[in-house]
């Protein structure tokens, strides 16, 4: 992979993105409101939801590597986040802000528990911060669409979404249980990649300039390529040429299972 962003940049956008959410929230006149995105939470349990995940990461990542994770808590079973606007952007702020330092104490190379053992992705706090820019980033846009104001995701935060989520989620050494195939993956801001799917796993690398054409191709914004990864837009609304069964089959295959 190219261009992966530095620590202090990783660290940076998830300041940003903590602060968007945190804007979403305070403009929010009703926090009891179902989210369209995620139709099992309140705004309200969305923010717990947000604040209690950057705790649990901040003990994760602190635990250090061969450590077990945390229990995790559930939004509705531990109403711990505040009802008071101006107590709960607090607490968010909190929350961020023990996770960053955490982070800023293990710095990037710093092995800790993931659940991504089977994928591209190191187990180290890096990782985990170029995973929370995404979590948050799209929880913000979710934040946002309720009062009609989703906005894309940024295009730093989004160009590094797509390579994030390609060899996070999506990369894993258990065997393609399907056809081989390949699907090649383009952001209108230039950024290209592959992904491999056959009997070794689905492997994600950089897709060259003059590579022939994959099986299946998809071209959008980086943006709509994250939301799209994170069900949050369909997958029509992305330029898409050759077969589709092979990203179908990936976006409903679980390989734990």
């Amino acid at each position: 992979m190219q261009n992966i962003l530095e620590f202090p940049e990783v660290l940076r956008l998830i300041e940003d993105r903590s602060a968007a959410f945190r804007a979403a929230i305070a403009s929010a006149p009703d926090l009891d409101v179902q989210v369209p995105t995620c139709p099992d939470w309140t705004l309200r349990e969305l923010a717990q939801h947000l604040g209690d995940g950057r705790r649990r990461q901040a003990a994760i990542v602190a635990a250090g590597p061969g450590a077990e994770p945390p229990a995790r808590t559930d939004p509705k079973g531990a109403p711990t986040a505040p009802r008071d606007h101006e107590a709960l952007d607090a607490w968010l702020a909190e929350s961020t802000e023990l996770m960053l330092d955490a982070m800023r104490e293990a710095g990037p190379d710093r092995g800790c528990w993931t659940w991504w053992g089977r994928s591209q992705a190191p187990e180290t706090s890096g990782a985990v911060a170029r995973h929370q820019i995404q979590e948050i980033a799209v929880h913000t846009y979710d934040a946002q669409l309720i009062q009609g104001a989703a906005q894309p995701l940024p295009t730093d935060v989004a160009v590094e979404g797509v390579d994030e989520f390609l060899t996070t989620v999506s990369a894993t050494t258990v065997p393609w249980p399907y056809k081989p195939a390949t699907i090649d993956l383009h952001t209108t801001e230039g950024r290209s990649w592959r992904l491999t799917l056959n009997a070794d796993g689905v492997r994600c690398d950089d897709l060259a300039a003059d590579a022939e054409p994959g099986d299946m191709a998809i071209r959008g914004a980086a943006s709509e390529l994250v939301l799209y990864f994170y069900a949050r837009v369909p997958l029509d609304g992305l330029e898409i040429t050759g077969d589709t069964e092979p990203m179908e089959q990936l976006a409903d295959w679980d390989p734990n299972a």
